[in-house]
Order: C-alpha cells, then sequence, then structure tokens
C-alpha cells in the first residue's frame, strides 16, 4: 500500500528534531500486521536523542508562547487543511501499519482532523477572568497561560487520531511538543508532523522520536526526569500510567492519562432490540475490537435475551475478515501475535467455564496470515470468567444475563476501570437512574458512537484522569496565573 501513494514525501522514516529530520544509530522494522512483512524502517532512539528534542522544544517555547492565539491558529488551521487534503495517502499508512479496513483508516483521518480544526479554533477563544476587587484601589486578573514542553506518548489503535488530539491543544494552547508514537505504527505520527512542517510550524516547536519497544522506556524516562518537560500526556494501559504518575513526581508534572477500560453495555427489557444490536456492532467492533472505548462486558436482561443474543449473532456472522487491500473486509488483523493469544485464552477460559459459543471462537489463518480472529459472541458469561475482569481488546462480545437494575449496575462498577459505558432504556426515569450511578467518565445512552471533538473524553478510577477534546481539553496544556494589583487609588 505504501507503494501508491500519491505523495511519496509522507513516508518519513526519521526523527524531526528542531527542523532536521535525522537518524539514530539503530533502527528498527514496522511491520505489516497481517503477513509480518517489513514494511520500513525507523529510528530506535535512546535517551540522548531525547534529550535532543527536549532542548529544541525548550529552546522555541519563548518564541512560541509570545506568538498571537491567531497566528497559532492560522498555522493549526494551514495544517488542518494539508492532512484532509491527504486523506487517501494518511489511510494507507494507517492501513500499512495497523492493518485497519481502509474506509476505516479514511474515517480515522478525518476524525484525527476534527480535533486539529476544533483546537484551532479554541485557540483563539482562550479567555482569563476579571475578579470584582474585594478592597478599593486593587485589581485582581487572572490569566491563562500554557505550561511549556508537553511530552506525548501516544498507542498503536489509532495512529492518527491520538497524536493529533494530544498535541493540536498543546500547540493552540502555546506549548512546544516532544513525541513518540507507539513502536507499532510510528509511520502514521512521522506523517503527520511532517504535514504540521509543511503548514509552517517554526523549528523546535513540534519534535517527534521513535523507539522500539526495548528503548521506549530509556526515551520516556529522559522525559519524565527533565524539569523542563512540564507535562505528559499519555494514551495506553494502566500500568503504565501508573509508572507515569510515580515518576513524575520528582519534578511535579502536569499529567492527562487516558488509560485502560472494561466499558460494560447494558440493554434492558424495555430497549429498541434492533438499536441496542446497530449500537454495540459500532461500538464493538470497529478497529476489531481494538479500542478503549469499546465494550467488553454485555449485558442483557432475561426477558430479552434470548432475542438479543440471536440477532447479534447473525449480524456478527455477517462480518467479512480480510486484509485493508479488500475493499469488503470489516475487519482487518490483530496488531500482533501477541494480541491473537490474549484473545484465543480468553475466549478458551470462557468456554472451559461453561460459556457457548454462538459464533466465531476461533483463530481465522489466511493466505496474508495468522494474526486474525473470527468476530465472535459468547452467551453464558459469568464474572469469574477472565474476560469479565480483563480487557480483550478484540472482537469478541461476552453476553451475561442479569434480572434486576440495581444488580446490573453494580456488576457494571464492579471494576477498577471508568472510562466509558453504555445502557439502552426507554425509560426516561430509568435513564437518569443509570446514567448517574455509572462511574464511568462516559456514557452513551442508546448510542453506540460516542466520540466527538466537541465532548470531554477521559475516565474515572484507574482509567486516568484528564480530558480530550471540548474545551476542557485545552485547560489541560495551561496553567492558571493569577495578578494583583494594588494602589491604582
Amino acid at each position: 500500500m505504501l507503494t501508491t501513494l500519491s505523495n511519496p514525501d509522507l513516508l518519513r522514516t526519521q526523527n524531526l528534531i528542531d527542523e532536521h529530520w535525522c537518524d539514530a544509530s539503530v533502527r528498527f522494522p514496522v511491520t505489516d500486521p497481517a503477513t509480518g512483512n517489513v514494511i520500513a524502517q525507523v529510528p530506535d532512539s535512546n535517551a540522548a536523542d531525547a534529550q535532543r528534542a527536549t532542548d529544541a522544544a525548550a529552546a522555541a517555547f519563548p518564541a512560541w508562547s509570545r506568538r498571537t492565539a491567531r497566528d497559532r491558529a492560522q498555522l493549526i488551521k494551514r495544517w488542518h487543511a494539508l492532512i484532509l487534503s491527504n486523506e487517501q495517502d494518511l489511510a494507507r499508512i494507517i492501513s500499512a501499519e495497523q492493518g485497519k479496513p481502509m474506509h476505516e483508516s479514511a474515517g480515522e483521518v478525518r476524525y484525527g482532523a476534527s480535533y486539529v480544526e476544533w483546537f484551532a479554533e479554541e485557540a483563539t477563544r482562550i479567555c482569563g477572568d476579571v475578579v470584582a476587587e474585594a478592597v478599593p484601589g486593587r485589581k485582581m486578573l487572572v490569566l491563562k497561560e500554557p505550561v511549556g514542553v508537553v511530552a506525548a506518548i501516544t498507542p498503536w489503535n489509532f495512529p492518527l487520531a491520538m497524536i493529533a488530539r494530544k498535541i493540536a491543544p498543546a500547540l493552540a494552547a502555546g506549548c512546544t511538543v516532544v513525541a513518540k508514537p507507539a513502536e507499532d505504527t510510528p509511520l502514521t505520527a512521522l506523517a503527520l508532523v511532517w504535514l504540521a512542517q509543511q503548514a509552517g510550524l517554526p523549528p523546535g516547536v513540534l519534535n517527534i522520536v521513535t523507539a522500539s519497544r526495548a528503548n521506549t522506556p530509556a526515551v520516556v524516562d529522559a522525559w519524565l526526569a527533565d524539569p523542563r518537560v512540564r507535562k505528559i500526556t499519555f494514551t495506553g494501559s494502566t500500568p503504565v500510567g501508573k509508572h507515569l504518575a510515580r515518576e513524575s513526581a520528582g519534578t511535579l508534572k502536569k499529567l492527562s492519562l487516558e488509560l485502560g477500560g472494561n466499558a460494560p453495555f447494558i440493554v434492558f427489557d424495555d430497549a429498541d432490540l434492533d438499536a441496542a444490536v446497530d449500537g454495540l456492532m459500532a461500538s464493538k467492533f470497529r478497529n476489531g475490537g481494538q479500542t478503549c472505548v469499546c465494550p467488553n462486558r454485555v449485558y442483557v436482561q432475561d426477558a430479552v435475551h434470548d432475542a438479543f443474543a440471536e440477532r447479534l449473532a447473525a449480524r456478527v456472522a455477517a462480518l467479512h475478515v480480510g486484509p485493508a487491500t479488500e475493499a469488503a473486509a470489516q475487519i482487518g488483523p490483530m496488531i500482533n501475535a501477541r494480541a491473537v493469544e490474549k484473545i484465543d485464552r480468553h475466549v478458551q477460559d470462557a468456554v472451559d467455564k461453561g460459556a457457548r459459543v454462538l459464533t466465531g471462537g476461533e483463530r481465522v489463518r489466511t493466505a496474508d496470515g495468522p494474526h486474525y480472529y473470527a468476530p465472535t459472541v459468547l452467551v453464558n458469561a459469568t464474572p469469574d470468567m477472565a474476560l469479565a475482569h480483563e480487557e480483550t481488546f478484540g472482537p469478541v462480545a461476552a453476553v451475561f444475563r442479569f434480572t434486576h437494575e440495581d444488580e446490573v449496575v453494580h456488576h457494571a462498577n464492579d471494576t477498577p476501570f471508568g472510562l466509558a459505558a453504555y445502557f439502552y432504556s426507554n425509560d426516561v426515569r430509568r435513564i437518569w437512574r443509570v446514567a448517574q450511578a455509572l462511574e464511568t467518565g462516559i456514557v452513551g445512552i442508546n448510542e453506540g458512537a460516542l466520540a466527538s471533538e466537541a465532548a470531554p473524553f477521559g475516565g474515572v478510577k484507574e482509567s486516568g484522569y484528564g480530558r480530550e477534546g471540548s474545551r476542557h481539553g485545552l485547560d489541560d496544556y495551561m496553567h492558571t496565573k493569577y495578578l494583583c494589583q494594588g494602589q491604582l487609588s
């Protein structure tokens, strides 16, 4: 797919530090998740490379932070326009290194671009306050100022959208950035950063280094130890998020952590079942089930359980599994062998403990390679199964039966995680009761597609803190400064 790019310059295989595209002393391979074939080699950066990126960002910060909000907004808007004009090429890069079908990759480009546009517009709306003076002759003002250098660390499942919704608010607020994309999917992020450079972003304002799984700790630890890095923004696993929180304490960095999930999807007996099936298909099987807000536990009330499961299984059985190069593909390869092994382990554990497979439940081996798993529906799921408390991160819908509202709310909340939850009901009183009772940062009510650049995205409990998107997302990249001037009368 990378040989068919209309703009070959988008395929970047070096770090960007200051204004220079540069190599590290060692490189590591990026592979096609479907075949395992190497599609590119990128720098395997180390602590010294991370330090040079921080040097560049710190040097660029004073001038960038003093630019007017309108100047910053215009540059970010030019970046947005370039992203959209290169949509198909960016989608090809995403599909090549991440594996999702092309129509999903193109959707991700548009989704990521929406954050860039949103924060370009929000840059001109950064406002402070004038506080009513407590005594005569005094003026009290509140200002919003950029925090400084931001380190953005992003995952592999949405290689464009995740980094866009971190970099865009940082730049809009007046921060400079050092970024490290996931080792599985660095090419998309490098292409995105190259487009920002083409939009006219000044040298040092945005820097990116790539690193293998082995070298990533050295790169990130260099940023954690550096007092010039004033904020870490991270999307990934809860254990890594906890490590970042601990290690950033030495310099008291600001943190935004979007961590693991274990989302419940609840179908009450008064729900529109067809709408609920549609919602679950949209929320569960997008990106092959490899999203942080995917429903991991599907709870269906007794009276509608069998009808719902039958309709769901019919829809899931019709999903087409195949590589991104197939126009009909709906479920692509999983990201790597470890992912397939975890999915298979969860399904086998569930079956061993009494679950019944309605469809799927096995690996799919195609001519492209072994990293596919059949879209799966399980019934008779119980809380003692691994998939009830571990995030499966694959195309497996495990259906649990419940009887009472208070019972299902208890089970939905019985997890250390609290990112997203979904439920379907047509009882307005129940809607308000359940929405308020669910312990998550995001709740979908009769809706399976939650994300929007205008809405705050983030979790509670061990799913992290901080918000991305919306006006609240910009606040996470700014300090609040209070000015008090006296002797004015």
